[in-house]
């Protein structure tokens, strides 16, 4: 039987463009435009957007690196 006290892996947070712009710190417009360019990592469910907290994080890491070189 498996232990009661082990912690279960966290799930990934998916986000909408509104909760995504507030987590960046981005305007809501700022976000539709990156996705219109296909500069940031979402994928289209439904025909609504959804990003993952995991993948923003990794991407927001990288842009950060990239433009301060």
């Amino acid at each position: 039987m498996e232990d009661m006290n082990q912690k279960r892996p966290e799930r990934t947070q998916i986000m909408t463009p509104k909760e995504a712009a507030k987590y960046l710190g981005f305007h809501l417009v700022t976000v539709y435009r990156l996705l219109k360019k296909q500069e940031i990592p979402a994928t289209k469910i439904g025909g609504q957007w959804r990003f993952k907290k995991d993948v923003l994080d990794a991407w927001l890491l990288e842009r950060m690196n990239t433009r301060t070189r």
